[in-house]
């Protein structure tokens, strides 16, 4: 499997978070060229890039308090957290790429998951 993907986790539901909004660019030429905006499946999953997927500095940004807004939790005005970027870097395209969020409206973890190439 090559590509990348993500999965939102909802810390105060403790559920895969559905319907968030991801919005994925690429660095290109010092600024933040849009790719393409997906939303989460029912189980909080999204695949971003395919095989289509490249070496270089990458941002996803991840519409959190829109998605609490939606499921009920009170918020404060303006929230913590509106959106939440990541950006990190993919030095190997034959690689698969894993970003996951777990957040809440007031905290969020992220880490490198993926798998290695085939026949490591």
């Amino acid at each position: 499997m090559i590509g990348l993907t993500t999965h939102v986790l909802d810390a105060v539901h403790g559920a895969g978070a559905a319907g968030v909004r991801v919005d994925l660019s690429i660095l290109d030429g010092g600024h933040y060229r849009p790719l393409r905006t997906v939303h989460t499946r029912q189980n909080g999953r999204a695949e971003l890039l395919g095989e289509e997927i490249a070496i270089g500095e990458y941002e996803i940004v991840f519409a959190v308090a829109d998605y609490f807004r939606r499921r009920g939790v009170a918020m404060p005005d303006p929230s913590f957290f509106e959106e939440v970027p990541v950006r990190f870097g993919i030095a190997d395209a034959r690689r698969h790429y894993h970003v996951p969020l777990i957040a809440s409206p007031w905290t969020y973890s992220t880490y490198r998951g993926g798998l290695p190439p085939q026949g490591e």
